[in-house]
């Protein structure tokens, strides 16, 4: 349930920063148009003011579909401001020419144009949409600039050059504004998008190398341990361990008492072993212990194990219960191969098995 509550949490905080990416640029483009509304109000290029009053409109339809959620809706958000400002250089260079710089906004949405596309289209269908837009953007612009050449503006006024340049710098401002705002979005999202990469990576990898049950490194992580150690000629020991009797634990008091016992054992021994080696659930109720440690170490390790495991009081739906743990231990010899060591780390638990149980079957005292 916590699992599920986690990935909940992180599918909203996901929508809710994909809108707010949204909002940021439409918010923005929204006051580029009331001030180009003032200043076209200034202006009395009354052609200008009516277009700029209805793009505000469409933009405010545009920030009600992302409050409210509609993400099916996001990529008509997107059409609108991408004709919208298409349209609306095209107008503004018929109106009052080329030189005030309305035409810059059209290069911004090549790469707006692609970045959203990739966002919110899927397979080769949002390359084909992005490279069309790019090319009618394209083209667009080759039309602002060759109407202004050929048919001049339709409202003629003559500006003092210092009006002329300021209107121009703040048209570059605002297109150099843009495509900055795409940039950084873009590089969040790969920073994000990396980011829950190395993430589903480690828990792919904690998936493949961990049991699920004791927290325990598998088999197939143990042998890429053995691969390591023998790679550098490391000396080290095995231990192996069993719980005694643990049949008789889950046929008595259910496979969930059973799986509290396998998961508390396996604390037990991961506390004793700690740093110098690694524990693996060898299958079953059978844990294996890789020990770097030296040979007479790793045997004291094994009793402590063994002692904590009798002294640990086991608990479950109100039922108590005591177990034992019968380890064997094997040092791992220069020629011997790990799974000679293996065999003489099992055939000492064998023999602890038949001799009692709860006990540590080491080389020094072993039959």
């Amino acid at each position: 349930m916590k699992n599920m509550n986690d990935i909940k949490h992180i599918l909203r905080q996901q929508i809710s920063s994909e809108r707010f990416k949204y909002k940021l640029i439409i918010y923005s483009i929204t006051m580029v148009h009331f001030v180009l509304l003032i200043l076209f109000s200034l202006l009395h290029i009354w052609p200008m003011v009516i277009f700029n009053v209805g793009s505000i409109a469409v933009y405010f339809r545009c920030i009600e579909i992302i409050k409210r959620g509609y993400e099916h809706e996001i990529i008509n958000v997107f059409y609108m401001t991408y004709w919208e400002i298409i349209i609306h250089s095209f107008v503004a260079t018929v109106c009052v020419g080329w030189q005030f710089g309305f035409p810059q906004y059209i290069i911004g949405l090549i790469p707006f144009g692609y970045y959203m596309c990739a966002t919110l289209l899927e397979g080769r269908r949002r390359y084909i949409i992005a490279t069309s837009l790019g090319l009618i953007a394209a083209l667009s612009f080759v039309a602002c600039r060759s109407l202004a050449l050929f048919a001049g503006s339709l409202f003629p006024m003559e500006f003092p050059v210092i009006v002329e340049l300021l209107i121009y710098i703040f048209n570059s401002i605002c297109n150099f504004v843009f495509l900055f705002m795409v940039t950084v979005i873009f590089v969040w999202d790969m920073q994000r998008i990396t980011l829950q990469l190395r993430s589903q990576n480690v828990a792919l990898d904690n998936m493949a190398s961990v049991d699920p049950l004791t927290g325990l490194y598998n088999r197939r992580s143990m042998q890429d341990f053995f691969d390591q150690v023998m790679k550098v000629e490391e000396d080290f020991s095995l231990i192996m361990c069993d719980i005694d009797n643990f049949k008789r634990v889950n046929d008595t008091y259910g496979h969930d008492f059973g799986d509290v016992v396998l998961k508390e054992v396996a604390y037990i021994v991961k506390k004793q072993v700690n740093d110098t080696g690694w524990v693996c659930r060898w299958g079953g109720e059978e844990i294996l212990i890789l020990s770097r440690d030296r040979l007479d170490r790793t045997c004291e390790t094994a009793e402590n194990i063994r002692h904590d495991v009798e002294a640990h009081v086991f608990c479950c739906r109100g039922k108590e219960l005591h177990c034992t743990l019968t380890l064997g231990v094997a040092g791992h010899g220069a020629g011997s191969s790990v799974e000679d060591t293996i065999k003489h780390a099992d055939s000492r638990l064998y023999y602890g098995k038949q001799n009692g149980k709860n006990r540590v079957v080491t080389p020094y005292n072993s039959q």
